[in-house]
């Protein structure tokens, strides 16, 4: 009987926006599907995305995002226009989208793009309402993540 190939799990994680947990404290998270081309999800698969710039509006009762840069393979479609840096509509149902608005128009939050993943054979973008940090909350960020280093440091070393 011959053994089944052995795959190795990969990650679900196409992209993430590293720098948004750090500039920005994140209250809520939603995911969000894309209305994507044919070229951008070949792009995608291939892992030509940057996410650091984007950012997600809402008009007209519906939600875009902006600046996300999906660079076209050469290779991949000759007949069509590739514009790397259009905005691309979010697929929310609609009370998230209400919930959205009042976080945004209400309370002052900014809707950042965290990160984008596949589920199953579709392209979703994790989002998230947040606030703008501080300096001094950066500062205090960046010391706990520090001293958690050096604490699983000096726990490794204490056990051998």
């Amino acid at each position: 009987m011959a053994k089944k190939p052995s795959k190795k799990p990969s990650s679900n994680t196409i992209a993430k926006n590293k720098t948004a947990r750090f500039e920005f404290a994140i209250h809520d998270e939603y995911e969000a599907g894309m209305s994507l081309q044919g070229w951008e999800v070949k792009a995608i698969r291939d892992g030509k995305v940057n996410m650091t710039e984007s950012y997600v509006f809402l008009r007209n009762g519906e939600a875009f995002i902006s600046g996300l840069t999906i660079t076209p393979l050469n290779a991949a479609c000759t007949h069509v226009v590739a514009d790397p840096t259009r905005t691309r509509k979010l697929l929310l149902n609609r009370r998230e989208i209400d919930k959205l608005a009042g976080a945004v128009n209400r309370d002052g939050e900014t809707i950042v793009a965290l990160s984008m993943y596949w589920k199953a054979s579709f392209v979703k973008l994790k989002i998230g309402t947040a606030r703008g940090k501080k300096l001094h909350d950066k500062r205090a960020d960046t010391k706990a993540r520090d001293w958690q280093r050096d604490k699983a440091r000096i726990m490794k070393s204490s056990n051998r």
